[in-house]
């Protein structure tokens, strides 16, 4: 896999993990939003620094990346690879673009095209609720939710996939998304941990995520594993430089 395709992959979602559970009886019933809670980052600015490690069906890749948020509007990552830049992610409301200064080329992406590829229904709001680890759909009065001991699982439907999201008792931290899709059994966990105070609020340093979809050449897994060393929110404004150099071709 080529070093820019890394890049995709990274800037589509950063993510965390979790072991699985067994789960008790419970009561299940559909309850009104406003009587459960989640604890979710809200902020203007994020700025982090991550260890990004991507495995797939036939390669490892890690790199270090520096991520900036502008909460509903852009994403923007650095790439360092042994201390070397690799290149660039710029994601906003209208599509991704990919730089790659390896291979002095970039891609660019729209919502449909990624959508299509993962048979996922993929927006800019589902890359950043993933990467900080709020709700991937907002809660609705038609929601199912069953109560446990230590969780909360919160049922969705969203388009034609279904999400449980597994929500901590004691903290109402998400700790654990399972997202299946109806008409072809493609699936995506998302799972968070290590969490530590972010000004008010709790934010998850490690995760995990796996992709499992369908493919030409069968079913592949990709996963892609990070840790935070650096993670802060505010209203001090960032900056969010990307140029694409003339000689770099687009593919």
């Amino acid at each position: 896999m080529r070093f820019t395709t890394l890049f995709f992959f990274a800037a589509f979602t950063v993510v965390l993990s979790s072991c699985s559970r067994k789960i008790a009886p419970a009561i299940v019933g559909t309850v009104p939003a406003a009587t459960y809670n989640i604890q979710e980052v809200d902020f203007e600015y994020f700025e982090g620094k991550a260890r990004v490690n991507f495995k797939d069906n036939k390669k490892e890749r890690e790199v270090k990346a520096t991520i900036r948020i502008r909460k509903d509007s852009v994403i923007w990552m650095n790439f360092t690879v042994l201390g070397v830049q690799g290149g660039r992610a710029l994601i906003n409301r209208d599509s991704i673009t990919i730089l790659s200064n390896v291979d002095k080329e970039y891609f660019v992406f729209d919502y449909s095209e990624l959508s299509k590829r993962f048979n996922f229904k993929i927006d800019y709001d589902v890359v950043q609720a993933g990467m900080l680890g709020n709700l991937i759909q907002a809660k609705s009065e038609v929601d199912k939710v069953t109560r446990e001991p230590s969780f909360t699982i919160l049922e969705q439907d969203y388009s034609d996939v279904h999400i449980k999201n597994y929500i901590n008792s004691a903290t109402t931290k998400l700790e654990r998304v399972e997202l299946t899709q109806s008409n072809s059994n493609n699936s995506m966990t998302i799972n968070y941990r290590n969490f530590q105070q972010v000004n008010d609020k709790l934010f998850p340093y490690n995760g995990v995520i796996s992709l499992f979809y369908k493919a030409t050449a069968g079913v592949l897994n990709n996963t892609i594993e990070f840790e935070y060393n650096k993670a802060e929110v505010g209203d001090k404004e960032l900056k969010f430089p990307f140029t694409i150099p003339r000689k770099y071709d687009r593919r």
